[in-house]
């Protein structure tokens, strides 16, 4: 017999629900509108009870409408004694009943206001300083460790990472400087052709690569392809929970981790910005030859000319700091990372940007502290 629903008043302020038969889902159950109107007809209803002993059987049919009846109750402030149910469904509606729903959650909440937001994010900040100056400290240490030869990390996950962070950044790292050489010749071109100095291109391009554009835009581009790969990585291991796996066997993650990785593109920067530079130096010289009639050999000795070694220390101390900057961006943000897939995009992103930060202001103090040294 499919599910039966009747309505008693066991005492004027007293509504019972009297439910009888087969309450399943595939039967066609009474709606709690019948409810709904007996309560609305009458305001002086304070207590709703059940009385369920006919029930021959019932699954989450009877749940459903059970909640709808609970939830009009509790829209009429009226008290509702479960007893009379079948006793898994009164267990059920408690543990549905026992939490009341938080307010403004979900899609539908307001967003805070906007001074809320500037506090929540300086806030933010404010705790970000000593959580990077922890990470610091405890990279410091483990570079001293390395110097006393008691660091835990595999040579083999040195070499695999120097490979990825130096050979195969090769072809973008040789895309970007021969564009970037281009660039700043035909930049230079432009005004120099004013004075028929076009051999001067030789030196705008050779000085301008190995002091300063061949260092910025390797960065740039090893901010934007390692610091996020290395960010990813270890973010994705927070996830998994494998560097809590690493502490619980007795490895320092720093220095199984974080430390062949910073170690990694502090080897390979200077040698990238070096072959950045001879990259510029020849799209300026193929700029030269083939538009403005300059020979290859004149080109080559204007060249060798205007440069020093001392510009070319500059590009590599340049690089190193650059590199030290953008590993230790990547390897913070990874190990910062939350345990959820969106917090692994954000620490990638973070660690861009963070890296791009850095090497721009420590860009700017290096040319300055250069500039003051006379170098």
């Amino acid at each position: 017999m499919p599910g039966q629903l009747s309505l008693q008043f066991h005492s004027p302020d007293d509504l019972r629900v009297v439910l009888a038969g087969s309450w399943l889902l595939v039967d066609s159950l009474p709606s709690a509108d019948d409810v709904a109107l007996q309560l609305q007809s009458r305001s002086d209803v304070h207590r709703l009870s059940f009385d369920g002993k006919a029930i021959t059987q019932w699954d989450s049919g009877l749940l459903i409408f059970l909640a709808r009846v609970y939830q009009l109750a509790s829209e009429g402030r009226i008290h509702v004694d479960p007893g009379g149910l079948p006793e898994g469904a009164r267990r059920m509606m408690k543990l549905a009943t026992a939490v009341p729903p938080q307010e403004d959650t979900g899609k539908h909440s307001k967003p805070p206001p906007v001074l809320e937001r500037i506090g929540l994010r300086s806030l933010s900040m404010w705790r970000a300083g000593p959580e990077m100056l922890h990470f610091l400290g405890e990279v410091t240490l483990s570079f001293g460790r390395l110097f006393r030869g008691t660091a835990q990390y595999r040579r083999s996950d040195l070499m695999l990472i120097i490979e990825d962070v130096g050979a195969h950044a090769l072809p973008i790292v040789s895309l970007i400087s021969f564009l970037v050489g281009l660039i700043v010749a035909y930049m230079g071109a432009v005004q120099l052709a004013q004075f028929g100095a076009q051999i001067y291109i030789a030196n705008l391009v050779s000085l301008g690569m190995t002091r300063e554009m061949g260092a910025l835009m390797t960065g740039v581009i090893m901010a934007g392809r390692t610091g996020a790969a290395f960010a990813a990585q270890l973010g994705t291991m927070q996830v998994n929970e494998e560097i809590d796996a690493f502490r619980t066997l007795g490895f320092n993650p720093i220095d199984f981790l974080v430390l062949p990785r910073m170690l990694a593109l502090i080897l390979m920067m200077p040698l990238l910005v070096l072959y950045a530079g001879i990259v510029g130096i020849t799209a300026g010289m193929f700029v030269a030859v083939t538009v403005f009639d300059i020979s290859t050999f004149e080109y080559y000795q204007q060249t060798v000319r205007s440069m020093a070694w001392s510009h070319i220390w500059v590009g590599v101390i340049k690089g190193t700091v650059y590199g030290m900057l953008i590993a230790f961006a990547g390897c913070l943000r990874g190990m910062q990372c939350g345990r959820s897939a969106q917090a692994v995009g954000e620490a990638t992103t973070s660690a861009v940007v963070t890296g791009i930060l850095f090497i721009v202001i420590a860009a700017s103090l290096l040319t300055i502290l250069f500039q003051e040294l006379g170098i």
